[in-house]
């Protein structure tokens, strides 16, 4: 195992520099001048333009790439125009707030996901099958910001000023203003409380994509000679299916997980923008909007190392689910 961890790492290697190769070119070469943002009344065309010397943009796209390259290389991802500092200051402060929010929506829609799509494959064409199949097709076709919107609507402004209810959850930001005069179980409330939302809306449209998978997979398991032979031994059905028919149901689910990565990721671009969330999807969105080049560079170039993760981290745990599996 650990030797084909380190051949993947390697193979990853060509493919993260390809990817932050076209990065760095779609995001030079689209139109738009990064330095209008930072022109004020008052300046001097000579004082522009040693602006734009510091920053290197007086330069040729392939010299920029190649020291862009350099530097990155080096672990300095350059200086964010938008924010006024290094741009790796600017990742370490919103990286893990996207990390925690697609690692809540990654861990509830998985969970919800394989235990609905398992309840389905046991009721086969139930009342309770037919349901779940027409609920979850709802949410699998709903766009995330839109129901983020609806979410919103109902769960925010309807429960706390029409129907007054006890319990409502914010529609943005992270936590609020007397965040750090609570204790340690109240902050960690009152974060739950301000993610519910957001994580909710990634989590729906992923859950909905697992149970479908976990509902064919399980299915196909469940008519193996091994099932009905455990049966036939008088095991209880609870000891079958989560013992014998679950764990080899997982394999194909797997899958999903290096494919939902990328998806999740995507998708925090548009949730953070909606409900405000201090993440690195809010942070790209306002340095695309304000030409911050080296902004955007970092934060897709770690976004796609992330997703390399995601999909290593899927190749292993084939080999925990099945133990046939072996990578030597």
């Amino acid at each position: 195992m650990t030797r084909y961890l380190v051949r993947r790492l390697l193979g990853a290697v060509p493919l993260v520099f390809g990817i932050a190769t076209i990065i760095f070119f779609v995001v030079n070469l689209a139109p738009g001048d990064p330095m209008l943002t930072m022109i004020r009344p008052g300046m001097t065309a000579e004082t522009v333009e040693q602006m734009r010397r510091n920053f290197g943009l007086d330069q040729p796209v392939g010299v920029r790439y190649v020291k862009w390259v350099a530097s990155t290389l080096r672990g300095d991802f350059g200086y964010s125009i938008t924010h006024g500092r290094p741009v790796l200051d600017v990742i370490r402060d919103f990286l893990p707030n996207t990390l925690l929010l697609s690692a809540a929506a990654l861990l509830l829609a998985f969970v919800f996901g394989i235990v609905l799509g398992t309840i389905q494959a046991v009721r086969q064409y139930s009342l309770l099958d037919s349901t779940l199949s027409v609920v979850l097709l709802f949410f699998y076709s709903m766009p995330s910001f839109w129901l983020a919107l609806m979410l919103i609507l109902t769960l925010s402004l309807f429960a706390r000023n029409v129907w007054e209810w006890p319990i409502w959850f914010p529609a943005s930001g992270m936590y609020g203003s007397e965040y750090e005069f609570l204790s340690t179980g109240q902050k960690i409330l009152e974060r739950i409380r301000y993610m519910t939302l957001p994580t909710l809306s990634l989590a729906l449209v992923l859950t909905a994509g697992v149970a479908r998978y976990m509902r064919g997979s399980m299915l196909e398991v469940i008519r193996q000679d091994y099932v009905r032979t455990a049966r036939a031994k008088g095991l209880p059905e609870r000891v079958v299916v989560f013992k014998h028919a679950l764990r080899n149901a997982l394999i194909p689910v797997i899958t999903l997980l290096g494919l939902y990565v990328p998806v999740l990721f995507s998708g925090t671009v548009f949730i953070e923008t909606v409900f405000a969330w201090p993440g690195m999807g809010k942070v790209i969105v306002e340095a695309i909007f304000q030409r911050d080049y080296a902004l955007v560079m970092a934060g897709s170039f770690f976004f796609a190392l992330m997703v390399v993760v995601g999909n290593l981290i899927a190749d292993v745990l084939y080999a925990v689910v099945d133990p046939r599996i072996r990578y030597e």
